[in-house]
């Protein structure tokens, strides 16, 4: 390690980065450039076609993604949810400063509303999409901050 490295890039330092796998990156990447603001970092083509790589950020979050269907991403058995039957066992969560404008932006471009933009019991207003890919994303913005024991009581008014 040189002395003007990081051990951890500051982009990595607080996050467990999702590494999310589809059939179509590119289209995949131009969907979330399209719905959620998306931007590309970089990318790097897999030899035999295809992305093997590639990094986006979307609002403070990166996101790393690949196509499923490269002979690398295929000897590591990884699977896009269209491979898995249309399921995934993932779900992304994602901060935003205005979760209604992002709503209509994604829907707009392709993503399947699941719960519309609602005031939940945590204090964050929230939407759940499907993206085009197959991948679940809750998007959610901060509107009140909530005690433990509130959040205790309105889960028992809610259950």
């Amino acid at each position: 390690m040189t002395e003007n490295s990081a051990e951890i890039p500051d982009r990595y330092r607080y996050a467990v980065i999702p590494h999310i796998m589809v059939d179509d990156a590119a289209s995949a990447i131009d969907f979330y450039r399209r719905a959620f603001g998306a931007r590309e970092d970089f990318r790097v083509d897999a030899p035999g076609g295809g992305i093997l790589h590639a990094e986006i950020t979307v609002g403070r979050s990166a996101l790393m993604l690949g196509d499923a269907s490269t002979d690398e991403a295929e000897a590591a058995s990884f699977a896009s949810p269209a491979a898995l039957g249309g399921g995934t066992s993932v779900t992304l969560h994602v901060f935003v400063p205005d979760v209604d404008a992002l709503a209509a932006r994604a829907e707009a471009a392709g993503a399947e509303i699941l719960q519309p933009p609602t005031d939940m019991f945590h204090g964050d207003r929230t939407v759940v999409l499907k993206d085009p890919a197959g991948h679940i994303w809750v998007f959610l913005t901060h509107v009140e901050d909530v005690s433990e024991e509130e959040l205790r009581r309105r889960l028992t008014v809610v259950g």
